[in-house]
């Protein structure tokens, strides 16, 4: 056959396993288009699990009590596995962690719009739980049966690990909301700040993202950013009802006719800016994480230097 038939059929099989709804593996054929949109997905997810860590880390040394530190600790160690689990499905597609990683510090790649914003308040630690892990929820789940094998096993972890980050948020917010009454202005005011941020957090609308129809047709993504976003509000309003919080947005109602939620249109134009640079804690975010990379210079030389000595002597 030649070169040309070859490809065809590669492209024949390739289509079959996405028809069935069979996983592709990192020893099957794929399309370098396909390769190209995982890694840039992947890598922007593991680069949000990593850089996720800062906003509620800044809160560790402060939190009120032993059992919230413990429960913080326990959440940005999370986040850090998360991260590393990403990049090795990454790493499968034939990219380097190192690759990635500046990659993400060179600024071409990116990371979730939400975490460029400040965490003010303690609230926000119950806030992001809630409203943040919440979307992550609602956008990471259908992942799980994405049609890229590694990219869905590791997943299948992380969602379990974010279904408790979640309900951890929410019992903070609910036990504050039994607090004081500056507690509970507390809570609101965090609530008004990460609710429009959380909504931007699945992406543009349908009609103006530019990857959503292509990663639909290849089972990457399994809902549209549409969709996910109109779950999450279904999901949130009850809770906020049961936590006595306003979700600021006049023009949330019931839709009986369309069996949901109707809601405000987020502000396009600032996730535009967000995600080019100019958030409120985009350049402090950076910085940390740079500075991070920098001062484990020597880990990553003393880790090498003893793997290649290991090595030696086993040879």
């Amino acid at each position: 056959m030649t070169a040309t038939a070859d490809e065809a059929e590669l492209v024949t099989d390739f289509e079959a396993i996405l028809g069935r709804r069979d996983r592709i593996e990192p020893r099957d054929w794929m399309p370098e288009r396909y390769r190209r949109t995982l890694v840039r997905q992947i890598a922007q997810h593991a680069h949000s699990e990593i850089i996720g860590m800062q906003p509620e880390g800044a809160w560790i040394t402060r939190a009120p009590s032993l059992r919230r530190k413990a429960i913080l600790l326990a959440k940005v160690q999370d986040e850090a596995g998360h991260g590393l689990y990403l990049y090795s499905a990454c790493e499968t597609l034939g990219v380097s962690r190192q690759e990635l990683t500046e990659l993400l510090l060179s600024g071409r790649q990116k990371y979730s719009s939400i975490f460029n914003y400040p965490t003010l308040s303690y609230a926000d630690v119950g806030t992001i739980g809630w409203l943040v892990d919440g979307a992550a929820i609602c956008n990471q789940v259908p992942l799980c049966r994405t049609s890229y094998g590694p990219y869905g096993r590791a997943m299948i972890r992380i969602c379990k690990e974010e279904s408790f980050h979640q309900r951890q948020g929410y019992e903070l917010l609910m036990t504050m909301q039994r607090g004081t009454d500056e507690q509970r202005a507390m809570v609101q005011e965090s609530v008004d700040r990460f609710w429009w941020p959380s909504l931007m957090m699945f992406g543009p609308p349908d009609s103006q993202s530019p990857n959503t129809a292509q990663s639909m047709a290849w089972g990457i993504k399994r809902d549209t950013n549409d969709e996910l976003r109109q779950k999450f509000v279904d999901m949130t309003v009850p809770q906020a009802e049961a936590l006595g919080v306003t979700l600021p947005d006049p023009e949330l109602a019931w839709n009986a006719e369309r069996g949901h939620y109707d809601f405000g249109e987020p502000d396009w134009d600032e996730l535009t800016a967000v995600i080019s640079g100019d958030g409120p804690c985009n350049a402090e975010r950076m910085a940390h994480r740079r500075r991070a990379h920098e001062d484990g210079a020597w880990v990553r030389e003393a880790a090498t230097a003893f793997a290649a000595r290991t090595s030696e002597d086993g040879r």
